[in-house]
């Protein structure tokens, strides 16, 4: 059995919420499973759930189609060639995890991945093909073989999320809530979950909250992004998820590890707002890193140049940056055959920047892109708290390690959340009843509410300035807690997270999201302060290099009094 061992983190944080500032909900809606999350996890296993003859319930931050599942440009990783296996998809995923994936999970994910891709296309997904009818395949970086299926050229998300968005509209019995923000998880006497409240636009008063009970709650809710002033997420991606189980003492691990994306396309007037993403399927068909004289920089760092696993690239333009004092490098794809037509996606975005990809060089820069950790799950997709489910991006399945190999997310998407709804359907518990906070609303103050460890108070006046507290945080995190870090700049970063953290958060809508961002922000510092080593995504400069003992999974916390834990788990 593996053992926890209590760390003490090194750095000081802000005091955070064990939950969110709300008065007590004034609806509830009943179903068998809620999930939260709209994109390739959460629909999937909607999908799945009622195959099985279970009603469901979606929430969804804002619209059905507004989360990452739809940006996604390069494709999903399985083996539909012949001559490819599932034994070379796991040692090319188990390389760029550098030595924390969990064996069993990349090998659910590389076996069954092939019927997921199937089952999807018989949903109504249609991928880019040869003229004989045979599926395009292409390789990305990190891939010893061609295994990408890929549709609309750079659109594929965006099929994948019309296919399933088209699916869950013939089934009048998913029910789907949109423009609601999950609050917080609800548990029975015994501890399971058992719902989730939540704040839905326009249902009562500003600050009224509702609750759906369920007999299982899937988080689906994508990644955290937007933590970081330079990013491809879009801007519904703040952690809402994590948070959430933080806050419910889940475990959640590995959060240190969020990959930046080696080309995001720069746009210098631009750099809170969600950025562009140049596909690295590009790179897969010739286009390569030069500097501003033109020369290639990447030759000689790896054998696969280019192509490398993205963590590599991403250090090495940041080297670049750093050794010729620039922001950005540029991508060269003027001698790609067909870039318009094979790329029409990027080929867009340059254009609207006034860059035209067949004849200009693209300026790219590394930006925060995916998190490989997240909530805790077993093959199941079951989370340490009973009656909770996690799968996509907001999960640790333990199939990323320290470093998510190019088009494994919406494969694992698919592939856990298929195994959730067998397991849901398997073995699904009756309803029970909620263990609610025994508050008198006549006894809350007036107006806002903010959380203190003291419990609910009124919220600060003058009304807090969030919008600029949050483009604090964003870009204290890219400067010290980013592509590069130390310990030097991640104590500088949890200061500015301790100033924009206080006085206490108010809630409604504007300052629950804050209060995520400010709590998975906290919980990516602790760890990586913690983890005195580089590995994967994690490039510590203080400590250059990998540390077998360091090979193993930190699990922040949050105490009763709100501050930051840290436990260390070592591999077996």
């Amino acid at each position: 059995m593996l053992v926890r061992k209590a760390l003490t983190v090194p750095v000081e944080l802000p005091v955070l919420p064990r939950a969110l500032p709300a008065r007590p909900a004034s609806w509830f809606e009943p179903t068998d499973v809620v999930v939260i999350g709209s994109g390739i996890a959460g629909l999937t296993a909607a999908l799945h759930l009622r195959e099985a003859g279970l009603h469901v319930t979606v929430v969804t931050k804002v619209n059905i189609d507004d989360g990452s599942t739809r940006w996604a440009q390069g494709g999903i990783a399985a083996v539909l060639d012949p001559l490819d296996t599932p034994a070379a998809h796991a040692r090319d995923t188990l390389v760029a995890g550098v030595g924390l994936c969990d064996p069993a999970a990349v090998d659910v994910l590389v076996s069954e991945g092939p019927t997921r891709v199937r089952e999807l296309i018989k949903m109504g997904a249609e991928f880019d093909r040869h003229p004989d009818g045979s599926l395009m395949l292409t390789r990305e970086g990190g891939h010893h073989a061609n295994r990408i299926v890929h549709a609309g050229g750079d659109a594929t998300g965006a099929e994948v999320q019309r296919a399933l968005h088209a699916a869950v509209n013939r089934d009048p019995w998913i029910r789907l809530v949109e423009h609601a923000l999950v609050l917080d998880l609800l548990r029975d006497a015994d501890g399971r979950a058992c719902g989730v409240t939540l704040h839905v636009l326009g249902e009562g008063t500003e600050d009224g909250v509702g609750a759906v009970l369920a007999r299982a709650v899937v988080l689906a809710t994508g990644g955290l992004g937007q933590i970081f002033a330079a990013t491809t997420n879009p801007i519904v991606s703040t952690g809402d998820g994590v948070a959430l189980a933080l806050r419910a003492g889940a475990d959640v691990t590995d959060l240190e590890f969020v990959q930046f994306h080696p080309t995001s396309l720069y746009l210098p007037n631009n750099r809170t707002a969600q950025q562009p993403l140049v596909s690295e399927a590009l790179r897969g068909e010739g286009a390569y890193l030069v500097d501003g004289d033109g020369k290639r920089f990447m030759v000689g760092q790896h054998e696969l140049a280019e192509l490398a696993p993205r963590d590599v690239v991403a250090k090495g333009i940041h080297r670049q940056m750093l050794a010729s004092g620039t922001d950005h490098v540029f991508l060269d794809a003027r001698h790609v055959p067909d870039l318009a037509h094979r790329f029409p996606t990027i080929t867009a975005y340059c254009l609207a920047a006034g860059v035209d990809p067949t004849v200009d060089l693209i300026p790219v820069a590394p930006a925060a892109h995916y998190a490989s950790g997240g909530v805790r799950t077993d093959l199941d997709g079951r989370t340490s708290i009973p009656g909770l489910y996690a799968c996509g991006e907001v999960a640790c399945t333990g199939v990323h390690g320290a470093n998510r190999l190019a088009s494994n997310s919406l494969l694992e998407g698919l592939v856990f959340a298929r195994r959730i709804a067998a397991d849901i359907t398997r073995d699904l518990p009756p309803q029970t009843d909620p263990v609610l906070a025994d508050a008198d609303p006549a006894d809350l103050p007036e107006g806002g509410l903010a959380w203190t460890p003291q419990g609910l108070v009124a919220a600060a006046e003058p009304p807090v300035d969030l919008a600029a507290r949050r483009r604090e945080l964003q870009r204290a995190m890219t400067r010290g807690a980013g592509v590069l870090r130390s310990a030097e700049t991640l104590a500088e970063t949890a200061r500015v997270l301790r100033e924009v953290g206080t006085p206490p958060l108010p809630g409604r809508t504007a300052g629950w999201e804050f209060a995520n961002l400010l709590t998975v922000a906290s919980a990516l510092v602790a760890s990586a302060s913690l983890r005195a080593e580089t590995r994967g995504c994690h490039w510590r400069e203080d400590h250059a290099e990998a540390d077998d003992g360091w090979r193993g999974h930190l699990f922040p916390g949050l105490a009763a009094d709100g501050t930051t834990t840290g436990t260390w788990e070592a591999m077996a």
